[in-house]
């Protein structure tokens, strides 16, 4: 029996009572042989792109997998990703720049992938930062935003980007986390939307904003945003 990775220009060979496996110059212990033959099998008949022959003369089996190596004689599938398109959108996969001031523009949105089922998709923006309109002090906040997709979701360059952009911007803790909700609703048309804004104190009195539209779906799980009340020291 021999199963070959031409890639690695790596084979197991089995002949009478023997087995030894080969790759690059290195010779491995029949266990190990074993583990990897057994895994080149199973990928013949499960991955993408492998293919297995059976000689019925001679009763002999080759398959041949693209199989990752490592020196424990760890083996893996390799896994062919189908190229993405950056076409549909302004940053994914472009070199880009935080915009100076806030804009509804910079958002973009995709397909939903699964528009038939219900489900919760949540982002948190821990660093979330802004400036205060009066004195020009800065604001730091913990953002948490959980949505269920209706037609749309949102791409995630492109939120980070709008998030990051208000780190000039002059607005109130009210006005930053609600305006971001009223955007990504406007953009989306979702099922349901939360946005919790949890900002660090400053001036002694820490405060946080809520802002929903929509219900959310029955039988939905929306885990708790998970993130606590402000103590201090306390």
């Amino acid at each position: 029996m021999k199963l070959c990775a031409p890639e690695r220009s790596a084979c197991f060979s089995r002949a009478g009572g023997g087995a030894q496996w080969r790759a690059d110059g290195d010779t491995r212990s029949a266990a190990t042989a074993r583990r990897i033959r057994g895994a080149a099998i199973d990928a013949a008949h499960v991955a993408p792109g492998v293919t297995a022959s059976v000689d019925p003369g001679s009763q002999r089996c080759a398959a041949r997998a693209r199989l990752g190596l490592s020196g424990a004689g760890r083996y893996e599938a390799a896994m062919t990703k189908p190229p993405q398109s950056a076409g549909a959108f302004s940053h994914l996969g472009r070199p880009t720049r935080i915009p100076d001031q806030p804009d509804a523009a910079t958002l973009e949105r995709a397909p939903n992938p699964h528009p038939d089922v219900d489900y919760v998709t949540r982002f948190a923006a821990p660093e979330f930062t802004s400036i205060c309109p009066v004195t020009g002090q800065p604001d730091f906040a913990h953002l948490v935003i959980d949505y269920v997709p209706d037609k749309w979701i949102v791409e995630s360059k492109s939120l980070k980007l709008h998030l990051a952009s208000f780190r000039n911007h002059g607005a109130f803790h009210e006005d930053c986390t609600v305006r971001i909700g009223k955007e990504l609703a406007a953009l989306l048309k979702p099922r349901w939307l939360r946005i919790g804004g949890y900002w660090y104190p400053r001036g002694g009195i820490p405060i946080d904003v809520f802002w929903q539209t929509g219900r959310l779906p029955k039988g939905v799980w929306a885990p708790d945003q998970g993130v606590a009340p402000y103590r201090g020291r306390g």
